[in-house]
Order: C-alpha cells, then structure tokens, then sequence
C-alpha cells in the first residue's frame, strides 16, 4: 500500500515499487481511504507520506499500530518526506514507523530500505503511548545511517594520518 496525497508522489513510488517487481496493490490519495482498506485487507508493506491534509502520516501510522487489526498493525512502514528535520524524524520512529526516507529518494535506495525492513527482527513492544518496533538497534545498523559528512571527515582524517605517517617514514 501506498498513501500520499500527492498524485506524482504516489505514482513515482508505485512506479519505483514495480520497477523491482512490487506491484502496488492499493494506491491511496489520504490516510482516511488508507484506513478504510487496512480494516478490510491485509497489507504487507506500507509506504506513507508523512505530510498529508486533515490526517497526516505520523497519525495513520500511530492508529495502525495501535488498531489491533493482526496483522495489519505488525506490517512494516517506512515514512517518506520532503523536508525531514532531526526532530520529524524522531517523531517517525515514536510514532511506530519502521523506516524514514526523503525525497526525492532512488528506486535503488528504496529498495535497499525494504530488504532492510523485511529483515528486520527487532520485536514490537508497548511502553507508554507506545507500540512498535523496538527503537534500539541491536545488531546491524539500518541503511544510510551514517551522514556524508561523517564519511568526508573520516576519510579527510585517515588521508592526514597516512601523510603524517608518511613524512615521519613511518
């Protein structure tokens, strides 16, 4: 299932799903039809644009969860977004979604965060106002957490150490 209000948003990620043989079995314009479909079938995977009218994504995933529909409230999520700042992310992972990804997101990394879902072994667990995945990563991290900037610094690091190793003929 696919939900965002967006018409070139759900095409886009439709059209990235079958590119690797998923085929979009409900294409949703609001969480409303989403949450219609999800009391009657069963889904799989859910990919949710987090910024939606009257009921935004973070909402539809934290009804989901908390829907007692089995086994529709264990089906992976990941979020996607336009505009992710630090805080939007926490409120994805709080909110019981699996994965964040932003837009304009590759086919491939797409792909890359669903093999990654469904993999995934961490339990579901109910704390508070809470009920979803497990928030720590135990093993394994998931995909893409590691920012470019932390890679450029650590390769400018290791490229100043083997040149100061090098002029000490170390």
């Amino acid at each position: 299932m696919v939900v965002d209000d967006s018409p070139f948003g759900l095409d886009i990620t439709a059209s990235a799903l079958l590119g690797f043989g998923i085929k979009t079995r409900y294409a949703c314009h609001s969480a409303a039809e989403a949450i219609d479909i999800l009391k009657e079938q069963s889904i799989d995977l859910l990919v949710v644009d987090t910024e939606m009218p009257e009921m935004d994504g973070y909402q539809l995933v934290r009804w989901l969860r908390r829907s007692g529909l089995d086994p529709n409230a264990f089906a992976p999520v990941i979020m996607t977004a336009t505009h992710m700042r630090r805080s939007r992310v926490a409120e994805a992972r709080d909110c019981g979604a699996n994965f964040v990804i932003t837009k304009p997101f590759s086919a491939a990394s797409l792909l890359e965060r669903i093999v990654w879902v469904s993999r995934d072994t961490r339990p579901f667990l109910e704390v508070g106002d809470y009920f979803g995945p497990d928030r720590r990563f135990r093993r394994g991290n998931p995909p893409g957490e590691e920012r470019r900037a932390d890679v450029l610094r650590k390769a400018q690091f290791e490229a100043e150490k083997a040149a100061a190793a090098a002029e000490s003929g170390e």
